[in-house]
């Protein structure tokens, strides 16, 4: 998500300094293979934690739990449409409602402490989500987790059709370690168990270092050590990518052929469409200037979602045209038909027009709001996340358009993500989940169910936008047992999104990876669209037993 900027200094916090700890084009090798270095330009490393259930733990955002605890089956998000590929559990059977899933222990699972995996740590795990529903980010809403023998079956209030994905990507938790957790919200986890390829070796502020397990239930794996590193911005860890210091990374590269791909005809990059995501500049709804309708209606009208295509993701995904949010092409079958064919249009007049009307007035060429005061406001990304800095920028000088002034505020990464939680910030781009259908995409922006009070952490809606009627739509949706309700419920959560506009798209999101074969290949691609190449991802663990030596 992050792309160019001259206005982040170019710089890096993990300079790769451990013994070892380089890229594998180089001399960090050993008799089964070379190192591999995943990057990220998220700065400094955080203070260690491994608990899956955090966001911002250090485990989740430069991605190493993925390689360390494992998902129940593998939904192929490049291509919803894809069979389902099992993982922990050997076999995964639906019910025709989607309100409940049977799900088989595989055999001759161990967790990394030498301990079986058994039916009872999927019990365990999603039975953990009844009695501390702060951990059901999903909001899959389980009724009832049953175990018989090697079989566990967890029944649903609603039907999970739109959330099969969040269902088996949930990782499996080991019984064993976390039953004696008093607060498994809160839980550092300094020492992980999991059952996946890899085992946290060690961990400090230069670099997260992993090392492949022996008695890996998915057999010998290519890469015998993974080190994960964060820089201090995109330029930084485009540089490394070109020169081989990094291996692997979830990067928007800018110019990137220039950048990166004429470096070497081993680099490569795979930014797959991301279903039904986008970016979105996230508003406080709580708070001036964007608590006002009429404000938020107009500052929607001078977007320019084609500069934002073009400039800050230079080209690489299709614009944001429906007034609905959807992305297109994947996104057309559920526009509903009031919004048929109608667009995003760039509309200053028009925007001005809707403020006058609401008592907004101008002292020169300054907006000033009912109440007499200026209008202004702040948007704010992280640091190195040069992509978004120049979204943010393009958006700072369309608000000018209405007399507005809008700074651009880029605070680091882990001061920028607890702002986020909390709501104190004004406007801010983010992301919205992906999936086969717009349920998440619109659960993101719009959902009581995320809804927290001003100052305690939200995971999304964290424009705090409260609208009784769209979380009953939204869970209408997300239970309906046949298309017209469905549709019937999606139509009335269009309708209120683009009536009152609680977040503003502004692009496609797509899945973003760069890796380079000089000494592995299996990486997914457009000849080989098995999953995103996005290290971040549960489905990561995929790739990393997909690779082999290059030579």
């Amino acid at each position: 998500m992050k792309v160019k900027s001259t206005l982040v200094a170019m710089g890096l916090v993990a300079a790769i300094a451990i013994t070892g700890c380089t890229s594998g084009n180089s001399s960090s090798t050993s008799e089964s293979g070379a190192a591999l270095t995943i990057a990220k330009p998220d700065g400094a490393i955080a203070t260690e934690s491994n608990n899956p259930w955090i966001g911002e733990s250090s485990g989740m955002k430069l991605g190493y739990l993925n390689a360390i605890l494992e998902p129940l089956g593998i939904v192929n998000l490049v291509s919803p449409s894809d069979e389902v590929r099992p993982w922990l559990a050997s076999e995964i059977t639906w019910t025709d409602d989607y309100r409940a899933v049977t799900l088989v222990a595989r055999d001759g699972v161990t967790w990394n402490d030498g301990e079986d995996f058994t039916a009872e740590d999927i019990e365990f795990t999603f039975t953990m989500f009844t009695t501390k529903p702060e951990l059901d980010t999903a909001a899959l809403g389980i009724t009832d987790v049953t175990r018989d023998g090697d079989s566990v079956t967890v029944t649903f209030a609603g039907s999970m059709f739109s959330k099969q994905d969040k269902v088996l990507h949930k990782q499996i938790l080991p019984k064993h370690i976390w039953e004696s957790v008093e607060d498994p919200a809160t839980f550092a986890n300094p020492n992980p168990v999991g059952t996946g390829p890899y085992v946290l070796s060690q961990f400090d502020t230069q670099s997260v270092e992993l090392t492949a397990r022996d008695d890996y239930w998915g057999g010998k794996l290519a890469v015998p050590t993974l080190y994960y590193v964060s820089y201090n911005d995109n330029t930084a860890l485009t540089t490394a990518l070109a020169n081989g210091d990094a291996d692997w990374a979830q990067a928007f590269i800018p110019n990137v052929k220039s950048a990166y791909l004429d470096k070497d005809p081993e680099n490569n990059v795979y930014w797959a469409a991301a279903g039904l995501a986008i970016d979105t500049m996230f508003v406080n709804t709580q708070t001036k200037p964007f608590n006002d309708v009429a404000f938020r209606k107009a500052m929607n009208l001078v977007i320019d979602r084609t500069q934002y295509a073009d400039i800050a993701r230079e080209g690489s995904v299709p614009v944001v045209s429906s007034v609905t949010g959807l992305p297109t092409p994947v996104g057309d079958p559920f526009i509903s038909a009031e919004y048929k064919g109608e667009t995003y249009k760039v509309d200053a007049d028009a925007a001005k027009s809707l403020l006058k009307d609401a008592g907004y007035t101008w002292a020169g060429k300054s907006l000033v709001d009912p109440s007499g005061a200026p209008v202004t406001f702040a948007l704010s990304v992280p640091q190195g996340w040069n992509d978004y800095v120049t979204g943010i920028s393009l958006i700072a000088d369309a608000a000018k358009s209405l007399g507005v002034e809008a700074t651009v505020d880029t605070p680091d990464s882990d001061t920028w993500w607890e702002a986020k939680g909390t709501g104190d910030f004004q406007a801010i781009l983010h992301w919205t989940d992906t999936g086969a259908t717009p349920y998440d995409l619109y659960s993101n922006m719009m959902d009581g169910r995320w809804l927290k009070p001003l100052g305690e952490s939200a995971d999304f809606n964290f424009g705090r936008f409260d609208s009784p009627k769209a979380t009953a739509a939204l869970n209408e949706y997300t239970n309906a047992a046949d298309d017209a309700t469905r549709g019937a419920a999606l139509e009335t959560v269009q309708k209120i999104f683009v009536d009152e506009v609680p977040a503003m798209p502004v692009g496609t999101r797509p899945f973003i990876g760069a890796f380079n074969t000089r000494s592995y290949v299996g990486w997914p691609g457009e000849d080989n669209p098995y999953a995103p190449a996005d290290p971040t991802q549960p489905t990561a663990v995929l790739i990393l037993t997909e690779l082999e030596a290059a030579n």
